[in-house]
């Protein structure tokens, strides 16, 4: 007997308006809740009047004269847009039987966030749930994940060593009780990530600026949030969308494989949900850099006011951004010098959870510096913020550029038993809009099946 769960479709995740009225005004109550199953509900960008939970930053914070938009992850249950693929993941193989509640147990590998948002999802939908993740994450990221009941399985390394996180759960996955909402690969996440956040994208812009997106930029984890950057080019054909990477660890830009501190990316790889045919360029960004400043905007209130935010503006900012967040705003922020974007221009990111994950982060940070006074606070901020460089920004807009990538997916997903003429037929946009088309026929699927027994 299969009892399928009451979720929300994909349209119902973009435009929470559209849900039945009594559910939706039980799940904006159930937000205080967290374990109520009703907040699947509440998987969307938006707040309780509908619109776009995002944060303009200050540009004496940005030091340039675009407006950068930061679509705000924090507010998702659980704390992170991630569980946003993880839910659609998990709902499609729900709906399509080939995930059966009592039967199968669910793996969710991971460099913490969707790690927590496979754990919580498992948590509403009554699913036993095994995360796989590397052993030298930060603590909050293990006890929130426990905390929702799932068990741990930890690799070795950091987030640069994803690709064993990967191998691992392929050897869970021997056993035929286990099944991976394996976000590297499955493309659920990618509908969600370009319906979903790609439209929100757009609406979020709607009355800043120009109304239009210039630059869209991200740093690539499963790389699943790029996937927002193909929506966007349908409607901004002149955009520009940016992959960012750690500089430690520039595998994309040219085969770097170091360690990083930049928790929430997962790299060493090019994945199988990334579109490289719509990355236009890369850049990387310095460890340090992000973990700096997100010390800043954390702790630095007398230097922000010295340099013209306000405080409202820093209370505003406080608790909004993890590591990788801060990591996407110092990319924006290059990407709108690089591009030479004016006052009138957006470019939007994405902060992918909010500071309650990485306390143990910055300690680490006080540990590993003298000193972290007011004066080189002072001297962080110009360093990371007004005096960002346009260093190491490559353009992958070419045939020779694009072609690397293509290598580089075939050296990562050959082994893992995909074949050459299917990582082919990604050369053409033509795959891309049929795996997109498909939330029209889940979203059918899961009208019919929701709440329902068989």
């Amino acid at each position: 007997m299969i009892n399928f769960p009451f979720g929300p479709t994909y349209n119902e995740m973009l435009y929470p308006s559209s849900i039945e009225k009594n559910v939706r005004e039980k799940a904006l109550k159930a937000i205080k809740d967290e374990l109520n199953p009703l907040n699947l509900f509440n998987i969307t960008w938006k707040n309780e009047h509908s619109k776009v939970h995002k944060i303009i930053l200050p540009k004496a914070l940005t030091g340039v004269d675009a407006n950068i938009v930061v679509l705000l992850g924090k507010n998702f249950p659980s704390g992170s847009h991630k569980v946003g693929p993880a839910y659609a993941t998990l709902i499609e193989g729900c709906v399509d039987e080939t995930i059966i509640p009592g039967k199968h147990t669910i793996l969710g590998p991971s460099t913490g966030n969707f790690g927590i948002g496979v754990s919580y999802i498992c948590n509403l939908m009554n699913y036993e749930a095994i995360v796989i993740m590397p052993d030298n994450m930060s603590k909050e990221r293990y006890e929130r994940i426990k905390k929702y009941g799932a068990k741990l399985d930890l690799t070795p390394g950091t987030e640069s060593d994803v690709i064993l996180t990967l191998e691992r759960t392929y050897e869970l996955k021997k056993d035929p009780k286990n099944v991976a909402l394996a976000q590297f690969e499955l493309f659920p996440n990618y509908r969600f990530h370009r319906y979903v956040t790609g439209h929100s994208a757009i609406e979020a812009v709607k009355e800043v600026g120009n109304g239009r997106i210039a630059c869209f930029a991200s740093a690539p984890g499963s790389a699943g949030t790029l996937a927002a950057g193909d929506q966007i080019k349908t409607v901004f054909p002149e955009a520009k969308v940016v992959a960012l990477e750690p500089y430690e660890c520039s595998t994309l830009l040219n085969g770097g494989r170091g360690q990083h501190r930049i928790e929430g990316i997962g790299d060493k790889m090019c994945t199988l949900i990334h579109n490289v045919l719509t990355t236009d360029f890369i850049a990387l960004i310095k460890d340090e850099d992000a973990v700096r400043g997100l010390k800043i905007i954390q702790d630095g209130d007398n230097v922000l006011l010295s340099k013209g935010i306000s405080e409202d503006e820093i209370k505003c900012m406080k608790g909004l951004f993890g590591v990788s967040g801060l990591c996407n705003i110092i990319g924006a922020i290059k990407m709108a010098k690089y591009l030479k974007l004016g006052p009138n221009e957006n470019v939007v990111t994405i902060a992918t959870d909010g500071f309650d994950r990485y306390d143990s982060v910055l300690e680490d940070l006080e540990k590993r510096t003298l000193e972290t006074e007011d004066f080189v606070l002072n001297r962080w901020f110009n360093d990371i913020f007004i005096e960002a460089d346009t260093k190491h920004i490559k353009d992958t807009r070419n045939q020779e550029e694009k072609e690397k990538l293509f290598i580089q997916k075939e050296n990562d997903w050959l082994k893992f038993g995909y074949s050459k003429h299917y990582l082919d037929q990604m050369k053409s946009m033509d795959f891309w809009q049929k795996e997109y088309q498909k939330i029209d026929y889940y979203d059918t699927l899961i009208k019919e099946k929701r709440g329902t027994t068989k």
